[in-house]
């Protein structure tokens, strides 16, 4: 039996015995958004890799009295890591890029030789460790970064232990990656995000830098003390977190990439596999959360986090800053997912009990992904 028609059973399989999907009623969601005051949520369902339910409820501008809809331009936040580490699945396919290739290597110069912004790394001139570093060990979050370089005391990019050896989310390890794109490969990672991710699932409102023709149905984005946060118009993109996108457009590219579209099967199958244990307590701090043992064997992904569910494997991606909170939970077995994008972080406190809603209970480790939650 070869790869495809193995992983096509493999999915069928899991189809059959899987409970449908449930959306939950247009009640019950302003109820939970009432208790927690949050402005405005989109919500999709994926089941059987298709995409059953897109609604959207509440405000994309409380101040001016404007309704959320499935059209309304979001920010994507870090869905962007995942969404880039798909395309980088496809240059893997084509035999462009290799995995496990050090950056020095795909690089026409070393890393540090990198000195003017965006791409400067001078700052690891002198820690030889830098040449361990791979695409792997960068898509795992196992460099051994800071989230950013300005959370640093003296906002200088140092490595904290050596690469590929624990997780700590990083997303200077995407900069890395973006750079191994347009110096190493010589391509843009906008026309390249654009034709193989937004073009071919009809991402028609999604881009990974600021379109004007954005600003006629856009989200204002609300703090968790309900202040409002105007719309960060990116002018270049960013493989971290550039992404303007709805959630109709996003609920097409995750449907379509639990079906395995534009990947072999043997990247499909990587994407959520198991690469890196996970063996933190909380996502954040990224370098000083205490350590735990994740009973669900919590482990890093090519841009996600995996774990094994009650119902099989099973992943997720948030995307969080100040103002927006997403999230993207999909459960293997009978291809669901549960999308949910927010212009208003205080969501985030729903999002367990949404979910439960729409996939019954399961494995989640929200108690990693945030902080605060108690079950």
């Amino acid at each position: 039996m070869n790869a495809a028609i193995l992983l096509f059973a493999v999915l069928l399989a899991g189809c059959a015995a899987a409970p449908p999907a449930a959306m939950p009623s247009d009640d019950e969601v302003r109820r939970l958004m009432a208790r927690e005051q949050v402005a405005g949520l989109a919500l999709a369902v994926i089941d059987r890799g298709q995409v059953v339910s897109v609604r959207a409820y509440g405000m994309r501008s409380v101040e001016r009295g404007l309704p959320l809809t499935p059209q309304t331009v979001m920010y994507g936040a870090s869905l962007t890591k995942a969404a880039f580490a798909y395309m980088l699945l496809q240059l893997v396919d084509e035999g462009r890029l290799d995995l496990d290739t050090p950056v020095g290597t795909l690089l026409p110069q070393p890393l540090p030789a990198y000195r003017q912004a965006p791409w400067d790394f001078s700052d690891l001139a002198g820690d030889p460790r830098w040449r361990a570093l791979t695409p792997r060990i960068l898509l795992t979050h196992a460099a051994g970064f800071a989230n950013f370089r300005w959370l640093e005391p003296d906002r200088k990019l140092r490595l904290h232990f050596d690469p590929g050896t624990r997780y700590a989310y990083s997303g200077e390890g995407f900069y890395i990656l973006q750079l191994l794109v347009e110096r190493g490969l010589g391509l843009d990672t906008s026309q390249e995000m654009q034709r193989r991710v937004f073009d071919r699932f009809g991402m028609r409102n999604t881009s990974m830098q600021w379109r004007a023709d954005f600003a006629d149905n856009l989200a204002d984005g609300y703090t968790v003390d309900g202040r409002m946060a105007p719309h960060d118009e990116r002018s270049r993109p960013s493989a971290a977190g550039s992404m303007d996108t709805t959630i109709e457009d996003q609920a097409r590219l995750w449907a379509g990439v639990m079906l395995g579209e534009g990947l072999t099967p043997a990247s499909r199958a990587l994407l959520v596999r198991a690469q890196l244990p996970i063996a933190s307590a909380t996502q954040f701090p990224t370098l000083s959360a205490p350590v735990a043992h994740w009973p669900q064997s919590l482990a890093a992904g090519l841009g996600v986090v995996v774990f094994r569910d009650r119902s099989g494997s099973a992943w997720f991606k948030g995307g969080h800053n100040d103002s927006t909170g997403n999230m993207l939970l999909c459960l293997e077995r009978g291809q669901r997912c549960v999308l949910m994008l927010a212009n208003d972080v205080r969501a985030e406190r729903i999002y367990p009990e949404l979910a439960r809603r729409v996939l019954g209970e399961t494995d989640m480790p929200w108690r990693w992904e945030y902080g605060w939650y108690r079950p």
